[in-house]
């Protein structure tokens, strides 16, 4: 048997496969967080016990003796401190944390943007970024500062803490920003910058590699043996991309949420300024290309909780028999990242008339999140990676208006895979090929992987309109803020 486990931001969630890769288990549980004087925090042990706890609890229920291989996959960012007895000195720091503003400036003005794209592949500083939270530490923490054995992301701290071994998978390195992703080293002049040597970093390797066998006290914890695999993993974008069978150029592995990302390999060669966020990939001497937009789901959500009286359901329900309007909407809410990266651009409804009402206001939303989706992939195929189809999860995936609203505004066909929970999926994918139980990625994504349904694209004349005229909204919108 299977586990892909997937070290989320809300929940952490767990599945249990069998060898013919049928589900046997999958639970979940809530992340606890630690919210003062504006700083996001939790506790990383607790964090790892409520993980041991929720897979023991899975593998005693369904009487599992063996698990061959856990795989793992999760968030990037959360930053993890330890002291020479290997356990935390602090809580960690989550990446939802913004404490590190300043620092952000003060690095901003000893790195160019241009040398920070050419070597970690992200678009600006952060406070995102472990960098910029260690440089906060020095200042505000400096007994935290020089008590630090090493400096861990939260993937990582769970794998060293079920297998001893301090590694850090290159998918998830990208995002330190401290990691050199085409030279696949750490990028020294950021490590003196913040003042970090690489011996108080995990050891650099490549993700979906195994790292070792369970510790002997963590295997009596979890019922299992000590001849259970760990395998590092990836990135759950990543995951969510073999989950979804998202392993070669051309394909969009689309996760519309509070945020929406756009997820596709790229193909050689890479290119080191492509005005776009690019990271270490999850096979071997891969990137890939993850365009995030802010505004995506929470549009619609932010629309719904603010204007209407109406759950989703009854909102597509409605709008499935509307007639098309004239009517746009820019989803720029909380500024845009790609591809625009203006933080200061804002929403817009244009077009208003008193004939409309909220339902019409809610399709707006969705085309205009669906325009910037469009304008993504049009920003991916500039760049040598023509998309052929997009595979579409997350919540915006449930809606058939807006999977067929991103077809014909595309032209792209939008495929819906039949596992939701793709990177669950996914990491259980990476440890059977980490254990040759499928002899190659190919191999497992043909065994496992179904789509339910496809949206074919119909494009109209109305709609390319209405694309130029969203685009040259935004621009307008542009020049009315510069007035003074």
């Amino acid at each position: 048997m299977f586990a892909g486990i997937d070290l989320g931001s809300t929940n952490i969630k767990a599945a249990i496969y069998d060898k013919n890769f049928n589900l046997i288990d999958r639970q979940s549980r809530p992340v606890n967080y630690i919210r003062e004087n504006g700083f996001v925090e939790f506790d990383a042990y607790a964090y790892f016990c409520d993980l041991v706890g929720l897979l023991a609890e899975m593998v005693e229920k369904n009487g599992v003796k063996e698990l061959t291989q856990i795989a793992f996959t999760g968030q990037a960012e959360s930053l993890v401190v330890l002291g020479k007895e290997g356990k935390p000195l602090m809580n960690a720091i989550s990446w939802m944390d913004e404490r590190s503003t300043e620092e952000c400036a003060q690095l901003e003005k000893q790195f160019s943007p241009e040398l920070c794209e050419a070597i970690t592949g992200q678009m600006a500083v952060l406070p995102t970024w472990p960098a910029t939270k260690i440089a906060w530490l020095r200042t505000h923490k400096p007994e935290i500062y020089n008590g630090a054995e090493t400096y861990m992301l939260l993937k990582d701290y769970i794998v060293f803490a079920l297998t001893g071994k301090k590694l850090s998978d290159m998918s998830i390195a990208t995002f330190s920003f401290y990691f050199d992703i085409y030279n696949k080293c750490y990028w020294k002049e950021m490590l003196e910058a913040i003042g970090v040597s690489e011996s108080q970093l995990p050891q650099l390797c490549e993700p979906c590699s195994v790292a070792g066998g369970l510790l002997p006290e963590i295997a009596q914890k979890l019922h299992l043996t000590t001849a259970t695999q760990v395998n590092v993993g990836t990135l759950d974008h990543f995951a969510g991309m073999i989950g979804t069978g998202n392993i070669t150029p051309g394909g969009i592995t689309l996760s519309t949420g509070t945020v929406m990302a756009m997820a596709t390999m790229c193909g050689e060669p890479t290119p080191k300024s492509c005005g776009n966020a690019m990271h270490y990939g999850f096979l071997p001497n891969t990137w890939v290309m993850l365009p995030v937009a802010e505004s995506g789901g929470v549009s619609l959500e932010w629309f719904r909780r603010s204007c209407m009286q109406a759950d989703y359901d009854e909102m597509n329900a409605v709008l499935a028999k509307r007639e098309p309007n004239e009517l746009l909407f820019l989803p720029y809410l909380v500024g845009t990242n790609a591809p625009e990266f203006d933080a200061e651009a804002n929403g817009v409804f244009w077009g208003l008339r008193q004939e409309h009402d909220a339902i019409d206001m809610a399709g707006a939303v969705m085309e205009g999140v669906s325009f910037v989706l469009r304008k993504n992939c049009e920003y991916i195929a500039r760049n040598g990676m023509k998309p052929n189809a997009i595979i579409a999860t997350g919540g915006g995936a449930k809606s058939p208006i807006w999977c067929q609203l991103q077809a014909d505004i595309t032209g792209l066909p939008v495929q819906i895979p039949a596992e939701k929970e793709a990177a669950c999926l996914g990491a259980a994918i990476i440890a059977a090929v980490g254990d040759g139980h499928f002899a190659s990625y190919e191999a497992a994504v043909q065994a496992t992987v179904k789509m339910q349904m496809q949206y074919e694209p119909h494009p109209t004349e109305r709609l390319e309109r209405k694309y130029r005229r969203f685009n040259a909204l935004y621009n307008a919108a542009l020049e009315i803020s510069k007035i003074s």
